[in-house]
């Protein structure tokens, strides 16, 4: 009793040492905690020696329960001692563990943000489970020890989340297979024009595009997505791949980045996608090969989509006639009456030499015949022009793709970064 009494006053002496120190302290505060190896010689208390004992099985604490020592009951564990030894039926103390905590990395997702806020935690990261359980603030001595575990605890969660893939795919057609998904960080604007970020799990699925607020373990909570896009309409873009100035600025000149002002925030590896109606979609990720990953699975995604689709026709109008337009991978670029389907003109891809549009609704593609090399304009309005333009573009690039495969590798920005670092 005498030695807790003495524990505790000089723990509620250090205490108010500790309160005193924070309250004439700056704004930022940094608390290192380590394990109390002194605790033993502090209480006076060798190990072998008897002390006093606490109901473990009710939770109930002491300074030696606290100090990491915790007696030994079960004589099993133990050396067996001779019984002529002074010492054979003293109770023994040795160390272990005070708490685990199991956090299950299926569908799980990491953060190293401090919370409502775009600045990185210093050597630190959390792992929150699918079911919202948190391994708390993971702190390390060396930002390269918290490289090397945020590494290979997100390619656990990677692994994890193929195989989760794989027995889905097998309840889907293959028409409908599972590309990818994986957990990212939405940016949504505020009515105060405020940036805040939301943990998003996206996922590449047949025809579609699917946003959820928490990630689909089963067929039904497929239909519950928060949003979902057909592949052909959307526009994948790279925003951002660093932090630092200097590599930011060494990434726009070896990678030809053109940097968006009125995106800018504190977080790298960001990317959009843009959607019909002119609206899109930016989030982030936590690491630069996960970036990469987002990159290749969309474009293959999308390519795959064209290929399976072949063609996607959209109602226009011109000088008040009603038209239909389509975009066809075998033939090209096809407008004609929506009444009397004639066809008023055709023209293949390699035949469309440039385009611009208003930004609202009008369109002027141009076009070189092959007969006479003269440029033809052809102008249309749509309902939805970003959708229309996008689609253009996913075919343009499905259609290369098919006739040079290493096209796409070259152009992707991501892989080019990682391979330069």
């Amino acid at each position: 009793m005498f030695f807790e009494v003495l524990y505790l006053k000089k723990l509620l002496n250090t205490v108010v040492c500790y309160v005193h120190l924070l309250r004439n302290a700056g704004d930022e505060v940094t608390i290192t905690v380590q394990y109390l190896r002194e605790a033993p010689s502090f209480l006076k208390l060798p190990l072998g020696s008897p002390g006093p004992s606490s109901d473990h099985s009710s939770g109930a604490s002491s300074p030696l329960f606290d100090s990491g020592l915790h007696l030994n009951g079960n004589s099993t564990n133990t050396a067996p001692s001779s019984p002529s030894s002074p010492i054979a039926n003293e109770p023994k103390y040795e160390k272990r563990w005070l708490d685990t905590l199991s956090v299950p990395l299926s569908m799980a997702r990491i953060s190293r943000y401090k919370a409502g806020t775009d600045k990185l935690r210093s050597n630190a990261f959390e792992v929150l489970a699918l079911d919202g359980v948190s391994t708390g603030i993971l702190q390390f001595y060396t930002a390269q020890e918290s490289a090397d575990w945020l590494r290979a605890i997100s390619t656990n969660i990677s692994d994890l989340t193929l195989q989760n893939m794989k027995m889905a795919n097998k309840c889907c057609s293959p028409s409908d297979q599972v590309i990818h998904m994986g957990w990212v960080n939405e940016r949504l604007e505020g009515t105060d024009s405020s940036q805040l970020y939301k943990f998003k799990f996206l996922a590449l699925k047949g025809s579609s595009f699917y946003i959820f607020s928490t990630p689909p373990v089963s067929t039904l909570d497929w239909v519950r997505a928060e949003k979902i896009y057909n592949l052909c309409e959307v526009l994948f873009k790279i925003h951002k791949l660093w932090l630092a100035d200097d590599c930011w600025l060494q990434a726009n000149l070896y990678l030809g980045i053109h940097q968006d002002f009125d995106l800018e925030d504190q977080r790298p590896y960001c990317f959009s996608v843009m959607v019909g109606h002119g609206k899109s979609h930016y989030f982030n990720v936590e690491l630069g090969s996960e970036l990469a990953v987002w990159e290749k699975s969309f474009q293959r995604a999308i390519f795959l989509e064209v290929q399976r689709t072949g063609s996607k026709t959209y109602m226009c109008s011109w000088q008040g006639d009603t038209l239909c337009f389509t975009v066809d991978f075998a033939l090209g670029f096809t407008c004609f009456d929506s009444k009397t389907k004639n066809v008023l003109w055709r023209f293949k891809f390699s035949q469309l030499k440039g385009s611009s549009d208003d930004g609202k609704t009008r369109v002027k593609l141009l076009f070189q015949n092959l007969d006479t090399k003269q440029i033809e304009t052809k102008e249309l309005e749509f309902q939805d022009l970003t959708a229309v333009l996008h689609c253009i573009h996913s075919f343009i690039a499905a259609k290369v793709a098919s006739v040079d495969p290493v096209f796409i590798d070259s152009q992707s920005i991501a892989r080019k970064y990682m391979y330069s670092n």
